[in-house]
């Protein structure tokens, strides 16, 4: 099959955020997309930066294509202002993170799409577990010629992206030991996870053309590997991120993502070979940074050398500072940098938890998130429990 790739231009920028519903009173989540886009409506159509997504406890708000990553992150916020209210009046508070803490998997209902039913029915088991939440960025390839070059670049920092963002360690009412437990469950769907890669663009379509033919996708856009090309939209897409908790997270995500992409691409314009990592070695950086997070010692280069995910990503930044002042996102992409130093957020929930002997300790890490959100920046553990009051229902992790 001849599959095309959409003109694009040069390092545009894309953000998708998937927000949980929680109900204000309990903290567990509400099966309420329904309610919440029936009104989420402007001159009698849905807004159109807000989507659906496969379970009805999630809205999903995204960016119009844009050039800066500030003008993404207004989009997002303008629509999340849009939809307070709505929230607000059916007693849901927006928040988000990789997982719920607590929520049980088989308790979530899934939207009536004849697309997720299939996708469960399927999948069975495993797809009933898709209780996750992400933040996807897009960047714009002006020359499909580059496509799998920086797809492939791009793997080669998909732990540490992934460590950055990891913001799921508590899963059905247990710390799974896990610093991105999204990351391990969402690999279980079978054309999700860690990328494919590829030397040539006829070797992409003649692997998307055997999955159509053997029935096991029925578009591309099933492949939903945590980097991976958008051919519909002419842009390489980063999945690998757990949903942030705030809005700073966001930018630091996007910004990353902005400049990496850019980075590679003015290398490749210059001549250069960029750098890949064997197949295996992209598996165990997966592996290694949903366990461990940023204390994850990942595979920098082909040989096998190792170093700590969080000295590495302090080194990418520097390096990317005179690409981020190009993009306009300095600002945005020191983000990274005030993670490192107050902490991912799995490493946020962990603490606030553990300042509790009992389950009470869940209630409270959603009540951070939501803080977090309405917040727009991470707060430190001591800070939050300094003045938390639990409510009632905040803890129930009950069948």
């Amino acid at each position: 099959m001849t599959m095309g790739f959409a003109a694009s231009a040069r390092s545009t920028l894309g953000v998708e955020w998937e927000l949980q519903l929680v109900d204000q009173d309990s903290n567990d989540l509400r099966q309420s997309a329904d309610a919440v886009i029936e009104r989420a409506t402007v001159n009698g159509n849905l807004h159109p930066n807000v989507h659906r997504e496969m379970l009805l406890n999630t809205v999903e708000v995204t960016s119009e294509p844009r050039t800066k990553v500030s003008e993404c992150i207004k989009d997002l916020t303008d629509t999340i202002a849009f939809l307070e209210p709505i929230t607000d009046s059916l007693r849901i508070d927006l928040a988000s993170a990789g997982t719920h803490p607590f929520a049980r998997p088989a308790h979530q209902l899934v939207t009536d799409s004849r697309r997720y039913a299939e996708l469960v029915e399927r999948t069975q088991y495993w797809g009933r577990q898709m209780l996750l939440y992400g933040v996807h960025v897009h960047v714009g390839v002006e020359d499909r010629a580059k496509v799998l070059p920086l797809q492939s670049a791009m793997t080669t920092h998909l732990g540490h992206m992934q460590a950055l963002a990891a913001a799921s360690p508590f899963w059905a009412g247990i710390d799974t030991g896990y610093a991105s437990n999204r990351a391990m469950v969402f690999q279980q769907l079978p054309t999700a996870g860690i990328p494919r890669q590829f030397d040539t663009w006829e070797d992409l379509e003649s692997y998307a053309e055997s999955m159509i033919t053997a029935g096991i996708v029925s578009g591309f856009d099933e492949v939903r590997w945590d980097i991976r090309p958008s051919p519909a939209l002419g842009t390489i897409e980063v999945r690998a991120f757990d949903a942030a908790t705030n809005i700073f997270e966001v930018e630091a995500f996007a910004a990353l993502t902005h400049c990496l992409v850019e980075f590679l691409s003015r290398r490749l314009d210059a001549g250069e070979e960029l750098e890949s990592l064997p197949d295996w070695f992209v598996a165990e950086n997966k592996w290694r940074s949903a366990r461990y997070g940023l204390d994850a010692d990942l595979i920098v280069d082909a040989q096998g050398a190792t170093q700590c995910a969080r000295d590495t990503i302090g080194e990418h930044v520097a390096k990317l500072v005179p690409v981020a002042r190009h993009l306009d996102c300095e600002r945005e992409l020191s983000n990274v940098l005030t993670i490192l130093e107050v902490g991912a957020a799995y490493e946020r929930q962990r603490a606030v938890a553990a300042a509790f002997d009992s389950e009470e300790g869940l209630g409270a890490v959603v009540s951070h998130m939501r803080a977090e959100h309405r917040a727009g920046h991470p707060i430190e553990a001591e800070d939050f429990l300094s003045g938390y009051r639990p409510s009632h229902g905040a803890a129930s992790t009950s069948e």
